[in-house]
């Protein structure tokens, strides 16, 4: 009975087998294993199933870079794409010197957790709250708590996209890497309420949008907004802008990005 028993799963387990994708098992072995999902799929399996398939852009897989994407390109026998370079950042600039606490919060030390209590500590209830949960979730080490609010070096940053999902405000966005003009904030009350509790808050003046020859600034619910592609880094939005919450995204020499 065993003996049957055997022989027919092994039967079972060779006329059932699901088919390999060798395509896809190829390009897994290039991808570099993160399983971040930054790229939109289901961590790097998903990638590389996906791109056996076609359609897919070789060049979405931001830690692994252009390297990968030429590889990637490779083997689909596609041309292979730039891969263009997107970094992570914080739209907040509302350090300790910039605003101040509503509450002396001595509950578990995690973001996470003091978002459940009255928005956090801070008088902004859009600000970072400081407990560095990204922080502790990046497998890259590229960021710090400097003054009470998240910093993240670019020139570390892989694109992962960890800290963004870590982040219960939701305050960490994607940017090219590009000299590129990004508001850092996410207030959106109206200018008087955003002035008392942040100094560097967004006011929703317009002034930015009337300064740009280019449409690329916008202002809805009380916030501005920059879309990338229109913008050429001028800078003329970040001169008139009150509270300076809008800052020029530059790169250097050495390929980091200094706001």
């Amino acid at each position: 009975i065993g003996l049957i028993c055997g022989v027919v799963l092994a039967l079972a387990a060779k006329f059932m087998e699901v088919p390999k994708d060798k395509v896809a098992e190829r390009i897994s072995a290039v991808l570099p294993g993160a399983n971040c999902g930054g790229c939109g799929f289901s961590g790097c399996d998903g990638y590389a199933a996906a791109l056996s398939k076609g359609g897919v852009a070789p060049s979405l897989c931001s830690p692994g870079g252009q390297s990968v994407a030429e590889d990637i390109a490779d083997i689909l026998g596609v041309k292979a794409e730039a891969a263009g370079y997107k970094t992570a950042l914080v739209r907040c600039l509302g350090n300790r010197d910039i605003t101040t606490k509503k509450l002396d919060y001595r509950g578990v030390p995690t973001c996470a957790a003091a978002a459940q209590l009255f928005a956090g500590q801070g008088m902004c209830p859009y600000g970072c709250l400081g407990f560095g949960d990204c922080a502790k979730t990046c497998p890259y080490h590229a960021i710090r708590i400097c003054e009470e609010v998240a910093v993240i070096n670019p020139q570390k940053c892989k694109g992962c996209s960890m800290c963004v999902a870590a982040c219960p405000k939701k305050l960490i966005v994607f940017v090219p890497a590009e000299t590129r003009s990004v508001v850092r904030c996410m207030n959106s009350d109206r200018g008087g309420e955003t002035r008392k509790v942040c100094a560097n808050g967004c006011i929703g003046c317009t002034r930015c949008v009337k300064i740009c020859e280019f449409g690329a600034v916008t202002v809805e619910n009380n916030l501005a907004h920059v879309l990338s592609e229109k913008c050429n880094g001028c800078g003329k939005c970040a001169e008139v802008c009150p509270t300076q919450c809008i800052s020029i995204l530059e790169i250097k020499r050495n390929n980091s990005v200094a706001p």
